[in-house]
């Protein structure tokens, strides 16, 4: 008998756990900070939220390299329990009809605790918006917006499920845990810097327009570098510099940037063939030397301006993009450089969203980004 896409029936037990996991941080940062002031915690708050957002955009690679993103077929429990304890009858009769497939007792434990550490993060940053409303000190512009965001990647991770991993949909979900990193990292060096502990200077018209360039190029790689990801092209092309011992391969682009289709298939229903992989692995990997070039000049004008940590950190992290994806490339996508190149690239929006929010036109003291209007 087929799973139904959706069961509620542990809906309420998943959100008391999401609220169970919420609540160690929390407590931490408090009882941590229990004689700082109200902006410090907060600011902690935001900090915590955002790490924890980068270590679920990590486990969220780790879940879907491992093919554990349907560990469990149903949403948003397992067979309709909160836990796969629940479910080992029917997951040990999946695994037995089909033992190469999806479900097995080590995937659904995967796919849960991805969905309980993203439960935990949803509370973490509904807390943060809750606080924000309470107080007049604080804008509620991001907080609300992060909040829209998170509520939407929830819808995203069913669908996923329930559409059956389809890479429209998988790219979408990846593409929002991007977001939430920037809207994160923005608030909390606004925070940072209302307080004094983060500098602020306005870029030059110079620096602008690297910015502009970088931001571009990392917005396009990050679509590319999901495409490849979600289906999994990455080992179309095991060789480097060059792909099946050519500078240009044999490449399908018809069928390899068609959006809404099955994974594994074109639109048509014909299985996807193997000059479409090569063509969505290698136009992330030219893109990925436009984007390399791009950094490279953003770091240098960074460090010429005076942001020299965030110039280092920039240039540390491509070089360990360049690494990891060399490695996933000449040694079969082993699973450790595949979630590191994943992190990597998260990495890499948090510090250019940081250099924005530092170079930003407008006063971090005075900016609604952070400060609600005075009311009388």
């Amino acid at each position: 008998m087929e799973t139904p896409a959706y069961n509620w029936s542990p809906v309420l037990h998943l959100m008391l756990m999401g609220v169970v996991i919420a609540m160690g941080p929390l407590c931490w940062v408090w009882l941590r900070h229990r004689h700082a002031n109200t902006a410090q915690r907060f600011r902690q708050i935001t900090l915590l939220t955002l790490f924890l957002t980068f270590d679920l955009v990590l486990f969220g690679s780790f879940t879907r390299l491992t093919d554990s993103g349907l560990g469990c077929p149903d949403w948003p429990g397992c067979y309709g329990h909160l836990s796969p304890v629940g479910a080992k009858y029917v997951i040990a009769e999946a695994q037995a009809a089909m033992p190469s497939g999806p479900v097995s007792a080590v995937k659904a434990w995967i796919e849960m605790l991805h969905r309980y550490l993203a439960t935990g993060v949803g509370v973490l940053i509904l807390t943060i918006a809750i606080f924000s409303w309470m107080s007049a000190r604080f804008s509620r512009l991001l907080p609300s917006i992060t909040l829209l965001v998170v509520c939407m990647q929830g819808a995203f991770g069913a669908w996923t499920v329930t559409f059956k991993l389809q890479p429209a949909i998988v790219t979408l979900h990846l593409l929002g845990a991007m977001v939430l990193l920037v809207l994160l990292t923005r608030q909390w060096v606004r925070q940072m810097q209302s307080t004094g502990d983060m500098d602020h200077s306005p870029a030059s018209p110079h620096l602008r327009l690297w910015l502009v360039l970088t931001s571009i190029a990392l917005l396009i790689q990050l679509v590319l570098g999901a495409w490849v990801s979600t289906n999994y092209a990455v080992l179309a092309c095991d060789q480097f510099p060059q792909c099946q011992n050519s500078w240009w391969p044999e490449m399908d682009f018809s069928s390899a940037f068609e959006i809404w289709r099955p994974l594994g298939f074109s639109s048509q229903g014909d299985t996807l063939t193997f000059s479409s992989l090569t063509a969505i692995h290698y136009t992330h990997r030219l893109m990925a030397y436009i984007l390399m070039c791009v950094v490279l000049v953003l770091a240098w004008v960074l460090n010429k301006t005076g942001w020299t940590q965030i110039a280092g950190l920039l240039f540390a992290v491509l070089v360990l993009q360049f690494i990891t994806g060399i490695s996933n490339v000449v040694f079969s996508w082993p699973l450790i450089a595949a979630v590191i190149h994943t992190g990597g690239a998260a990495a890499l929006v948090i510090l250019i969203t940081t250099a924005w929010t530092c170079t930003s036109d407008d006063n971090p003291n005075m900016a609604s980004i952070f400060k609600a209007p005075h009311h009388s």
